[in-house]
């Protein structure tokens, strides 16, 4: 599979405490959203999906060290894998440690037309702050945005805005860097001023409340594609909109 066919989740959640069952929230959530999805496979170390028959005691049992085990729907044409990880303090934001969910997926027709949904149940089964769901192509130079004088020196891509290192930023409610979906939970969008209507009214247009009282915003009504100069642009218009993503900024 290329890198421009696949659709990557990630969200950023306050750091896992035991098996307090956000694991099996976001798999549970992910199955329910796309119709025929059973992650109940772990892939051996050759890279062969290995049946699960017992995936919720495995789950619970491995789910250890902030993280759980990567597990995946056992298609080898078509992978969808998810795992999950603890970040430590000292590389988080706000010197608070945290729980990462990394999802994969092919970008086709059927992710394309759940991926908001898909988005908002692995964000909210995490209890996340923020997150994204962006094209593998356009998140690899985004986290190109990520800069730092001394660990990680350069130019973003494209004249995109540079970013600090998430240990910079002072708030895990702040969002690292934009995609093209984002998750911002109610905490993430108050530290943004998100929504303002006399200033939001596009954003606002592809924007959706979720059940928790976060919001869904699509930045592009197809998927991001920097080589798209109208969705460059949109992706700029919102960096400029919201300086405190990336720790641009120090206060409102």
């Amino acid at each position: 599979m290329t890198t421009k066919s696949t659709l990557v989740i990630i969200v950023y959640a306050p750091a896992l405490v035991g098996n307090d069952g956000r694991t099996l929230a976001v798999i549970h959530g992910m199955e329910r959203t796309l119709s025929g999805l059973r992650l109940e496979w772990k892939v051996s170390e050759d890279g062969r999906p290995i049946a699960l028959p017992q995936r919720d005691a495995w789950l619970a049992e491995g789910t250890k060290d902030g993280g759980f085990p990567l597990v995946c729907n056992g298609d080898e044409s078509y992978p969808v894998t998810v795992t999950g990880w603890g970040c430590p303090a000292r590389l988080s934001p706000g010197g608070q440690s945290q729980f990462e969910v990394h999802a994969k997926l092919p970008l086709d027709a059927a992710v394309i037309a759940a991926a908001a949904q898909v988005l908002e149940c692995v964000a909210e089964g995490a209890r996340a702050y923020w997150g994204h769901a962006t094209p593998s192509s356009a998140g690899v130079e985004i986290a190109r945005q990520t800069r730092d004088p001394v660990h990680k020196p350069g130019v973003p891509p494209r004249g995109l805005p540079a970013l600090k290192l998430p240990e910079k930023i002072r708030s895990p409610e702040i969002p690292h860097r934009l995609g093209w979906l984002n998750y911002w939970s109610a905490a993430a969008a108050q530290a943004i001023g998100f929504p303002d209507p006399s200033r939001d009214a596009d954003l606002l247009s592809r924007a959706r409340r979720t059940g928790a009282g976060g919001w869904v915003v699509r930045l592009t009504d197809t998927p991001l594609d920097l080589d798209n100069p109208s969705h460059l642009a949109a992706l700029m218009r919102a960096y400029e909109r919201f300086p405190e993503i990336g720790g641009r900024v120090t206060s409102r």
